[in-house]
Protein backbone atom coordinates (compact mmCIF):
# COMPACT_ATOMS: atom_id res chain seq x y z
CA UNK A 1 0.00 0.00 0.00
CA UNK A 2 1.06 3.38 -0.76
CA UNK A 3 2.15 6.35 1.73
CA UNK A 4 0.26 8.97 0.77
CA UNK A 5 -0.54 10.97 4.19
CA UNK A 6 2.51 12.70 6.32
CA UNK A 7 1.72 14.24 9.57
CA UNK A 8 0.01 16.87 7.67
CA UNK A 9 -1.88 15.69 4.71
CA UNK A 10 -1.14 14.64 1.56
CA UNK A 11 1.49 16.68 0.23
CA UNK A 12 4.15 16.77 -2.51
CA UNK A 13 4.79 19.43 -5.72
CA UNK A 14 1.57 20.13 -7.14
CA UNK A 15 1.31 18.89 -10.81
CA UNK A 16 3.53 16.33 -10.49
CA UNK A 17 3.36 14.50 -7.41
CA UNK A 18 0.32 15.88 -6.21
CA UNK A 19 -1.14 15.96 -9.44
CA UNK A 20 -4.98 16.15 -10.30
CA UNK A 21 -5.68 12.87 -10.90
CA UNK A 22 -4.73 12.31 -7.21
CA UNK A 23 -6.79 14.99 -6.26
CA UNK A 24 -9.84 13.64 -8.07
CA UNK A 25 -8.66 9.86 -6.55
CA UNK A 26 -8.66 11.66 -2.86
CA UNK A 27 -12.13 13.15 -3.47
CA UNK A 28 -13.58 10.60 -4.54
CA UNK A 29 -11.70 7.73 -1.80
CA UNK A 30 -11.78 10.32 1.11
CA UNK A 31 -15.09 11.65 0.37
CA UNK A 32 -16.87 7.72 0.18
CA UNK A 33 -14.70 6.93 3.57
CA UNK A 34 -16.19 9.94 5.69
CA UNK A 35 -19.45 9.87 4.07
CA UNK A 36 -20.52 6.42 3.46
CA UNK A 37 -22.69 5.86 5.89
CA UNK A 38 -24.76 9.39 4.19
CA UNK A 39 -27.02 10.06 1.55
CA UNK A 40 -26.22 13.24 0.11
CA UNK A 41 -23.65 13.73 2.20
CA UNK A 42 -21.87 17.53 2.67
CA UNK A 43 -18.18 18.77 2.22
CA UNK A 44 -16.23 22.19 2.79
CA UNK A 45 -13.78 22.78 1.22
CA UNK A 46 -10.97 25.70 1.72
CA UNK A 47 -7.72 26.82 0.04
CA UNK A 48 -4.80 29.41 0.21
CA UNK A 49 -3.76 31.31 -2.29
CA UNK A 50 -1.24 29.30 -3.93
CA UNK A 51 -1.93 29.05 -7.91
CA UNK A 52 -2.30 25.23 -7.88
CA UNK A 53 -4.71 25.75 -5.88
CA UNK A 54 -7.75 26.29 -7.67
CA UNK A 55 -6.52 23.12 -10.39
CA UNK A 56 -6.43 20.63 -7.45
CA UNK A 57 -10.07 22.00 -6.23
CA UNK A 58 -11.47 21.63 -9.12
CA UNK A 59 -10.12 17.89 -9.12
CA UNK A 60 -11.46 17.16 -5.71
CA UNK A 61 -14.60 18.86 -6.29
CA UNK A 62 -15.08 16.24 -9.36
CA UNK A 63 -14.06 13.44 -7.64
CA UNK A 64 -16.57 14.03 -4.34
CA UNK A 65 -19.44 15.44 -7.01
CA UNK A 66 -18.86 11.39 -8.53
CA UNK A 67 -20.00 9.86 -5.19
CA UNK A 68 -22.96 11.78 -4.47
CA UNK A 69 -21.62 14.65 -2.44
CA UNK A 70 -22.84 18.14 -2.21
CA UNK A 71 -19.64 20.66 -1.80
CA UNK A 72 -19.82 23.92 -0.63
CA UNK A 73 -16.54 25.55 -1.35
CA UNK A 74 -15.28 28.60 0.72
CA UNK A 75 -12.66 29.78 -1.55
CA UNK A 76 -9.75 31.62 0.07
CA UNK A 77 -9.36 30.63 4.07
CA UNK A 78 -7.53 29.36 6.42
CA UNK A 79 -6.71 25.53 7.52
CA UNK A 80 -8.62 26.52 11.01
CA UNK A 81 -11.57 28.17 9.28
CA UNK A 82 -12.22 24.95 7.48
CA UNK A 83 -12.22 22.61 10.56
CA UNK A 84 -14.57 25.57 12.16
CA UNK A 85 -16.84 25.97 9.24
CA UNK A 86 -16.98 21.73 8.85
CA UNK A 87 -18.33 21.64 12.63
CA UNK A 88 -20.62 24.42 12.59
CA UNK A 89 -22.18 23.80 8.94
CA UNK A 90 -22.67 20.09 10.50
CA UNK A 91 -20.92 18.75 7.50
CA UNK A 92 -19.70 15.35 7.24
CA UNK A 93 -16.20 16.45 6.19
CA UNK A 94 -14.35 19.12 5.67
CA UNK A 95 -11.04 19.62 3.39
CA UNK A 96 -8.65 22.15 2.65
CA UNK A 97 -6.02 22.77 0.22
CA UNK A 98 -2.77 24.06 1.45
CA UNK A 99 0.93 23.35 2.00
CA UNK A 100 1.27 25.23 4.66
CA UNK A 101 4.26 27.27 5.09
CA UNK A 102 6.37 25.87 2.35
CA UNK A 103 7.14 27.13 -0.70
CA UNK A 104 4.34 27.54 -3.61
CA UNK A 105 5.52 24.66 -5.72
CA UNK A 106 4.12 22.65 -3.06
CA UNK A 107 0.70 22.16 -2.14
CA UNK A 108 -1.29 19.67 0.25
CA UNK A 109 -4.73 18.37 0.79
CA UNK A 110 -6.29 17.42 4.64
CA UNK A 111 -9.01 16.34 5.42
CA UNK A 112 -11.70 17.28 8.60
CA UNK A 113 -14.16 14.60 9.96
CA UNK A 114 -17.61 16.22 10.96
CA UNK A 115 -15.99 17.30 14.72
CA UNK A 116 -13.86 19.22 13.15
CA UNK A 117 -10.28 17.00 14.02
CA UNK A 118 -7.94 15.84 11.70
CA UNK A 119 -8.67 12.19 10.69
CA UNK A 120 -7.59 9.27 12.64
CA UNK A 121 -4.81 6.62 11.69
CA UNK A 122 -7.38 4.35 10.88
CA UNK A 123 -9.33 6.63 8.69
CA UNK A 124 -6.02 7.45 6.61
CA UNK A 125 -5.00 3.86 6.16
CA UNK A 126 -8.57 3.27 4.69
CA UNK A 127 -8.47 5.41 2.41
CA UNK A 128 -4.44 4.64 1.93
CA UNK A 129 -5.94 0.93 0.81
CA UNK A 130 -9.09 2.23 -1.72
CA UNK A 131 -6.32 4.27 -3.11
CA UNK A 132 -4.34 1.64 -4.34
CA UNK A 133 -7.53 -0.94 -4.98
CA UNK A 134 -9.44 -1.00 -8.43
CA UNK A 135 -12.04 1.80 -8.40
CA UNK A 136 -15.48 0.29 -7.13
CA UNK A 137 -16.79 2.85 -5.04
CA UNK A 138 -20.77 3.66 -6.37
CA UNK A 139 -21.22 6.25 -9.08
CA UNK A 140 -24.35 7.80 -8.76
CA UNK A 141 -26.25 9.20 -11.61
CA UNK A 142 -28.82 11.85 -12.90
CA UNK A 143 -29.67 13.37 -9.82
CA UNK A 144 -28.33 11.20 -7.77
CA UNK A 145 -24.88 13.06 -8.42
CA UNK A 146 -23.22 15.69 -6.46
CA UNK A 147 -23.92 19.55 -6.72
CA UNK A 148 -21.70 23.04 -6.00
CA UNK A 149 -22.71 25.57 -3.67
CA UNK A 150 -20.26 28.59 -2.45
CA UNK A 151 -20.31 29.66 1.22
CA UNK A 152 -17.62 32.53 0.47
CA UNK A 153 -19.91 34.17 3.94
CA UNK A 154 -17.70 31.01 5.90
CA UNK A 155 -14.91 33.63 6.53
CA UNK A 156 -16.80 36.09 7.79
CA UNK A 157 -18.17 33.16 10.02
CA UNK A 158 -15.34 32.08 11.53
CA UNK A 159 -13.96 35.70 12.17
CA UNK A 160 -17.12 36.50 14.22
CA UNK A 161 -16.48 33.98 15.84
CA UNK A 162 -12.87 34.36 16.79
CA UNK A 163 -14.01 37.84 17.87
CA UNK A 164 -15.72 36.13 20.69
CA UNK A 165 -12.88 34.44 21.95
CA UNK A 166 -11.17 37.75 23.95
CA UNK A 167 -12.71 39.75 26.71
CA UNK A 168 -10.75 43.12 25.63
CA UNK A 169 -11.23 45.46 22.38
CA UNK A 170 -7.45 46.40 21.31
CA UNK A 171 -7.70 49.85 21.48
CA UNK A 172 -4.55 51.86 21.48
CA UNK A 173 -2.75 48.76 20.79
CA UNK A 174 -0.39 49.25 17.23
CA UNK A 175 -0.17 46.07 15.49
CA UNK A 176 1.64 44.79 12.55
CA UNK A 177 0.45 41.66 10.45
CA UNK A 178 2.34 40.17 8.04
CA UNK A 179 -0.18 37.46 6.33
CA UNK A 180 2.96 35.99 4.35
CA UNK A 181 0.64 36.79 1.21
CA UNK A 182 -1.40 33.58 2.21
CA UNK A 183 -5.01 32.55 3.71
CA UNK A 184 -4.71 35.36 5.99
CA UNK A 185 -4.36 38.26 4.16
CA UNK A 186 -8.43 38.93 3.46
CA UNK A 187 -8.82 38.09 7.30
CA UNK A 188 -6.07 39.30 9.98
CA UNK A 189 -6.70 42.53 8.80
CA UNK A 190 -10.08 42.72 9.15
CA UNK A 191 -10.46 40.87 11.96
CA UNK A 192 -8.04 43.24 14.31
CA UNK A 193 -9.37 46.50 12.78
CA UNK A 194 -12.73 45.21 14.07
CA UNK A 195 -11.18 45.08 17.40
CA UNK A 196 -10.43 48.82 16.72
CA UNK A 197 -6.44 47.86 16.62
CA UNK A 198 -4.14 50.45 14.82
CA UNK A 199 -2.60 47.95 12.43
CA UNK A 200 0.19 47.71 9.38
CA UNK A 201 -0.02 45.52 7.07
CA UNK A 202 2.60 43.46 4.82
CA UNK A 203 2.81 40.37 3.00
CA UNK A 204 -1.11 41.13 1.54
CA UNK A 205 -1.14 41.16 -1.67
CA UNK A 206 -1.09 37.54 -3.09
CA UNK A 207 -0.46 36.71 -6.45
CA UNK A 208 -0.28 32.90 -6.67
CA UNK A 209 3.25 32.62 -6.81
CA UNK A 210 4.49 34.99 -3.91
CA UNK A 211 2.94 32.92 -0.33
CA UNK A 212 5.67 32.29 2.13
CA UNK A 213 8.04 34.21 -0.03
CA UNK A 214 10.92 35.94 2.69
CA UNK A 215 7.65 36.68 4.37
CA UNK A 216 5.71 34.94 7.15
CA UNK A 217 6.27 32.91 10.05
CA UNK A 218 9.42 31.20 8.69
CA UNK A 219 10.60 34.77 8.20
CA UNK A 220 10.23 36.46 10.91
CA UNK A 221 13.39 38.82 10.22
CA UNK A 222 11.21 40.82 7.77
CA UNK A 223 8.75 41.27 10.02
CA UNK A 224 11.32 42.21 12.97
CA UNK A 225 12.31 45.32 10.54
CA UNK A 226 8.53 46.40 9.78
CA UNK A 227 7.69 47.00 13.26
CA UNK A 228 10.61 49.08 14.33
CA UNK A 229 9.94 50.73 10.84
CA UNK A 230 6.07 51.35 12.28
CA UNK A 231 6.71 52.09 15.76
CA UNK A 232 4.10 48.58 16.55
CA UNK A 233 3.88 47.51 20.15
CA UNK A 234 3.98 43.92 18.62
CA UNK A 235 4.36 41.92 15.38
CA UNK A 236 2.26 39.17 14.09
CA UNK A 237 3.45 36.91 11.66
CA UNK A 238 0.99 34.33 9.82
CA UNK A 239 1.67 31.30 7.37
CA UNK A 240 0.48 30.52 4.23
CA UNK A 241 -2.72 28.57 5.76
CA UNK A 242 -2.40 31.30 9.37
CA UNK A 243 -2.73 27.65 11.56
CA UNK A 244 0.56 29.42 13.14
CA UNK A 245 2.19 32.41 14.35
CA UNK A 246 5.30 34.27 15.31
CA UNK A 247 5.23 36.63 17.12
CA UNK A 248 7.68 39.99 17.28
CA UNK A 249 7.89 42.20 20.49
CA UNK A 250 7.86 45.81 20.39
CA UNK A 251 11.99 45.95 19.98
CA UNK A 252 12.21 43.90 17.06
CA UNK A 253 12.87 40.54 18.95
CA UNK A 254 11.68 37.23 18.23
CA UNK A 255 9.11 35.54 20.17
CA UNK A 256 8.16 31.57 18.70
CA UNK A 257 6.11 29.55 19.65
CA UNK A 258 7.46 28.01 23.18
CA UNK A 259 7.31 31.80 23.83
CA UNK A 260 3.68 32.34 22.76
CA UNK A 261 2.74 28.76 24.80
CA UNK A 262 4.57 29.96 28.12
CA UNK A 263 2.85 33.59 27.94
CA UNK A 264 -1.04 32.04 27.34
CA UNK A 265 -0.35 29.40 29.89
CA UNK A 266 0.91 31.58 32.55
CA UNK A 267 -2.48 33.44 32.42
CA UNK A 268 -4.55 30.58 31.50
CA UNK A 269 -3.24 29.45 35.33
CA UNK A 270 -3.45 32.97 36.88
CA UNK A 271 -7.19 33.57 35.88
CA UNK A 272 -7.80 29.56 36.61
CA UNK A 273 -8.39 28.69 33.09
CA UNK A 274 -6.14 26.20 32.65
CA UNK A 275 -6.99 22.65 32.58
CA UNK A 276 -5.17 19.89 34.84
CA UNK A 277 -2.37 22.45 35.21
CA UNK A 278 -0.63 21.23 32.10
CA UNK A 279 0.62 22.17 28.60
CA UNK A 280 1.52 19.71 25.77
CA UNK A 281 4.30 20.44 23.67
CA UNK A 282 6.80 18.56 21.20
CA UNK A 283 10.28 17.28 21.79
CA UNK A 284 11.43 20.53 19.78
CA UNK A 285 10.07 22.75 22.67
CA UNK A 286 13.26 24.61 24.30
CA UNK A 287 14.97 23.48 27.44
CA UNK A 288 14.22 26.95 29.20
CA UNK A 289 10.23 26.46 28.23
CA UNK A 290 10.24 23.09 30.58
CA UNK A 291 12.27 25.06 33.31
CA UNK A 292 10.08 28.21 33.21
CA UNK A 293 7.19 25.85 33.83
CA UNK A 294 8.48 24.42 36.34
CA UNK A 295 9.28 27.27 38.35
CA UNK A 296 5.29 28.50 37.78
CA UNK A 297 4.34 24.86 39.44
CA UNK A 298 2.73 23.99 35.59
CA UNK A 299 3.23 20.32 34.32
CA UNK A 300 4.40 19.68 31.28
CA UNK A 301 3.73 17.01 28.98
CA UNK A 302 5.93 15.61 25.95
CA UNK A 303 4.90 14.56 22.73
CA UNK A 304 6.50 13.29 18.86
CA UNK A 305 7.10 16.42 16.06
CA UNK A 306 3.66 17.13 14.69
CA UNK A 307 0.41 19.32 15.80
CA UNK A 308 -1.97 15.86 15.84
CA UNK A 309 0.63 14.37 18.09
CA UNK A 310 0.24 17.50 20.18
CA UNK A 311 -3.49 17.10 19.38
CA UNK A 312 -3.74 13.45 20.52
CA UNK A 313 -2.24 14.09 24.16
CA UNK A 314 -4.27 17.25 24.80
CA UNK A 315 -7.67 15.07 23.71
CA UNK A 316 -6.67 11.65 26.24
CA UNK A 317 -5.66 13.73 29.11
CA UNK A 318 -8.43 17.04 28.87
CA UNK A 319 -5.79 19.54 28.30
CA UNK A 320 -6.57 22.81 26.81
CA UNK A 321 -3.35 24.32 25.53
CA UNK A 322 -0.70 22.72 23.72
CA UNK A 323 1.26 23.39 20.71
CA UNK A 324 4.61 23.52 19.00
CA UNK A 325 7.90 26.17 19.05
CA UNK A 326 7.23 26.55 15.31
CA UNK A 327 3.56 28.34 16.03
CA UNK A 328 1.11 25.46 15.90
CA UNK A 329 -0.71 26.55 19.11
CA UNK A 330 -3.81 24.48 19.97
CA UNK A 331 -6.17 26.28 22.62
CA UNK A 332 -8.68 23.34 22.94
CA UNK A 333 -11.66 25.29 24.37
CA UNK A 334 -11.81 27.48 21.60
CA UNK A 335 -10.88 25.45 18.28
CA UNK A 336 -10.36 22.11 17.08
CA UNK A 337 -6.76 22.83 15.40
CA UNK A 338 -3.89 25.17 15.69
CA UNK A 339 -5.01 28.74 14.88
CA UNK A 340 -2.82 31.42 14.23
CA UNK A 341 -5.47 34.30 13.89
CA UNK A 342 -6.47 32.46 17.19
CA UNK A 343 -3.44 32.64 19.08
CA UNK A 344 -3.12 36.01 17.84
CA UNK A 345 -6.17 37.36 19.66
CA UNK A 346 -5.35 35.54 22.97
CA UNK A 347 -1.62 37.02 22.93
CA UNK A 348 -2.76 40.64 22.12
CA UNK A 349 -5.71 40.22 24.82
CA UNK A 350 -2.94 39.32 27.75
CA UNK A 351 -0.80 42.44 26.90
CA UNK A 352 -4.09 44.55 27.06
CA UNK A 353 -5.52 42.74 30.16
CA UNK A 354 -1.90 43.19 32.02
CA UNK A 355 -1.05 46.54 30.54
CA UNK A 356 2.42 44.75 29.86
CA UNK A 357 4.34 45.42 26.78
CA UNK A 358 5.27 41.88 25.06
CA UNK A 359 9.39 41.96 25.83
CA UNK A 360 8.18 42.32 29.52
CA UNK A 361 5.91 39.49 29.36
CA UNK A 362 8.43 37.12 26.95
CA UNK A 363 11.10 37.56 29.05
CA UNK A 364 9.70 35.58 32.15
CA UNK A 365 10.70 32.75 30.22
CA UNK A 366 14.78 32.40 29.58
CA UNK A 367 15.62 30.69 26.11
CA UNK A 368 18.42 28.23 26.45
CA UNK A 369 20.89 29.05 22.85
CA UNK A 370 19.26 26.57 20.18
CA UNK A 371 20.00 25.80 16.46
CA UNK A 372 18.39 23.95 13.84
CA UNK A 373 19.73 22.94 10.55
CA UNK A 374 17.60 21.04 7.67
CA UNK A 375 19.50 18.79 5.45
CA UNK A 376 18.11 17.74 1.82
CA UNK A 377 18.78 13.92 1.93
CA UNK A 378 18.20 10.93 -0.43
CA UNK A 379 16.43 9.02 2.03
CA UNK A 380 14.66 11.25 5.62
CA UNK A 381 13.82 7.92 7.43
CA UNK A 382 17.27 6.64 7.02
CA UNK A 383 18.72 8.52 9.67
CA UNK A 384 17.30 6.53 12.39
CA UNK A 385 19.17 3.29 11.72
CA UNK A 386 22.72 5.27 11.09
CA UNK A 387 25.56 3.74 12.34
CA UNK A 388 27.68 6.58 12.06
CA UNK A 389 24.91 9.33 12.42
CA UNK A 390 23.92 7.34 15.36
CA UNK A 391 28.06 7.68 17.06
CA UNK A 392 28.46 11.07 16.11
CA UNK A 393 25.07 12.06 18.32
CA UNK A 394 26.81 10.03 20.75
CA UNK A 395 30.21 11.98 21.18
CA UNK A 396 28.14 15.38 20.85
CA UNK A 397 25.99 14.36 23.78
CA UNK A 398 28.90 13.19 25.94
CA UNK A 399 30.63 16.38 25.26
CA UNK A 400 27.70 18.15 26.70
CA UNK A 401 28.15 16.01 29.49
CA UNK A 402 24.42 16.49 30.30
CA UNK A 403 24.47 20.71 29.70
CA UNK A 404 22.24 20.71 26.17
CA UNK A 405 20.20 18.53 24.36
CA UNK A 406 20.38 17.10 20.62
CA UNK A 407 17.45 16.02 18.50
CA UNK A 408 17.79 14.35 14.92
CA UNK A 409 14.82 13.59 13.45
CA UNK A 410 13.35 13.13 9.58
CA UNK A 411 10.86 16.11 8.89
CA UNK A 412 7.34 14.69 8.87
CA UNK A 413 6.85 16.90 5.50
CA UNK A 414 9.83 17.49 3.49
CA UNK A 415 12.71 15.59 2.57
CA UNK A 416 14.97 17.14 5.03
CA UNK A 417 16.81 15.69 8.17
CA UNK A 418 16.57 18.34 11.01
CA UNK A 419 19.14 18.61 13.27
CA UNK A 420 18.71 20.97 16.45
CA UNK A 421 20.97 21.46 19.15
CA UNK A 422 20.37 23.22 22.56
CA UNK A 423 23.69 24.41 24.43
CA UNK A 424 25.12 26.61 27.23
CA UNK A 425 26.60 28.73 24.75
CA UNK A 426 25.29 29.95 20.73
CA UNK A 427 29.22 28.71 20.00
CA UNK A 428 28.56 25.56 21.00
CA UNK A 429 25.45 25.20 19.42
CA UNK A 430 27.30 25.78 16.33
CA UNK A 431 30.45 23.45 16.91
CA UNK A 432 27.75 20.42 17.92
CA UNK A 433 25.01 21.31 14.77
CA UNK A 434 28.47 21.22 12.15
CA UNK A 435 29.84 17.78 13.63
CA UNK A 436 26.38 16.05 13.33
CA UNK A 437 25.47 17.79 10.19
CA UNK A 438 28.75 16.70 8.50
CA UNK A 439 28.03 13.26 9.27
CA UNK A 440 24.57 13.03 7.86
CA UNK A 441 25.34 14.65 4.72
CA UNK A 442 28.19 12.30 4.38
CA UNK A 443 25.94 9.74 4.42
CA UNK A 444 22.79 10.58 3.01
CA UNK A 445 22.74 14.10 1.55
CA UNK A 446 22.13 15.16 -1.84
CA UNK A 447 25.02 16.77 -3.59
CA UNK A 448 24.63 20.27 -3.78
Amino acid sequence: MGNYFGTDGVRGVANTELTPELAFKLGRMGGYVLTKDTEKPRVVIGRDTRISGEMLESALVAGLLSIGAEVMRLGVISTPGVAFITKALSANAGVMISASHNPVPDNGIKFFGPDGFKLLDNQEAEIERLLDSEDELPRPTGGALGVITDYFEGGQKYLQYLKQTVQEDFSGIHIALDCAHGAASSLAPHLFADLEADISTMGTSPNGININEHCGSTHPDALSAFVLEKGAQIGLAFDGDADRLIAVDENGEVVDGDKIMFICAKYMKEQGWLKHNTVVSTVMSNLGFYKGLEELGIEAKQTSVGDRYVMEEMRKGGYNIGGEQSGHIIFLDHITTGDGLLSALQLVNIMKATNMPLSKLASVMETFPQKLVNVRVTDKNAVTENAKVSAVIGEVEAQMAGEGRVLVRPSGTEPLVRVMIEAKTKELCDQYVDQIVEVVKAEMGLDE
